[in-house]
């Protein structure tokens, strides 16, 4: 029982990065960008590319990784969200999705296999809690990936910085009229965003010890999921809902196997949207 309670807090948190990521994008800028997930992927196949070429330096695999995540964030920013501020909010998101797919090319292109090792010479030792062995980089992942959602918190809350992100996340309006430059903290909430979903993805790689081209969309549709389960706009929530959503799927998966865990994980979705807006109804005035 410990052993797939732990498995499940591990993805969980790393769940909560990637929704973390999407739920900062769209409260700054009030649009999804569906190219969070390949920008991740971009920066994994990155980082797996050197891995190969050099086996002995994991930390320059993770830096490549981390700074072809930002050049990748940084691409999607100019080219879907800095000229088209002013225009409706499908249009961003159409040009994201016209990304997604360069993207997506791009690592097919780069890697004609189906799958890209990663990080393979590098051993995390097991570590043993409560009769339980659970796997190093599980609790790597774990560690991680907590530690990084504690920073962001902090960074948020505890800074001038996260101050002024909050207050263009609650009213853009309100805040350029304080001062608040959208443009250049939209930009530097969007890089930070990549920063963080760049990390979660390497470390479910390093887990996982391989990756593909699929990637892209998997942690777009896990980031999507925990983002919506906790609320658009909510920064706690989106943590809260990776980790339900990792507790979901492995629970899943341990009660009744693999081919149930992504079915029970979108019946939870399910399930909170269909409470919001029978919330959402009863809260309206009647006519």
């Amino acid at each position: 029982m410990l052993e797939p309670l732990a498995n499940g807090l591990a993805v969980g948190a790393a769940y909560a990065l990637l929704g973390l990521g999407f739920t900062l994008i769209f409260g700054v800028m009030r649009r999804f960008n569906l190219a969070f997930g390949p920008t991740i992927l971009v920066g994994v196949y990155a980082a797996g590319l050197v891995g190969v070429a050099w086996p002995g330096a994991p930390w320059l695999s993770l830096a490549a990784g981390l700074a072809a995540t930002l050049a990748a964030g940084l691409y999607v920013e100019r080219v879907c969200f800095a000229p088209l501020r002013s225009e409706p909010a499908y249009v961003s998101m159409i040009s994201t999705f016209a990304v997604w797919m360069q993207f997506q090319e791009l690592v097919s292109l780069a890697t004609p296999s189906r799958t890209l090792p990663f990080l393979t010479a590098v051993r995390v030792p097991a570590v043993a809690w409560g009769g339980a062995e659970l796997r190093g980089e599980v609790v790597l992942m774990a560690a991680g990936a907590t530690a990084l959602t504690l920073g962001l918190f902090l960074l948020l809350y505890g800074t001038a910085y996260g101050r002024a992100v909050r207050a263009l996340t609650d009213d853009a309006e309100a805040a350029s009229l304080m001062g608040v430059h959208a443009g250049r903290l939209g930009t530097s909430a969007f890089l930070l965003a990549c920063l963080v979903g760049g990390a979660a993805g390497l470390m479910i790689a390093l887990a996982h010890r391989q990756v593909s081209a699929y990637f892209g969309l998997w942690a777009t549709v896990k980031g999507l999921t925990a983002m919506m389960l906790g609320g658009p706009a909510s920064i706690g929530g989106a943590a809260l809902g990776g980790l339900a959503l990792g507790l979901t799927e492995t629970g899943a998966l341990w009660l009744w196997g693999g081919q149930y865990r992504d079915a029970a994980a979108y019946a939870l979705l399910l399930l909170v949207i269909v409470w919001r807006a029978r919330r959402a109804s009863l809260r309206e005035p009647a006519a």
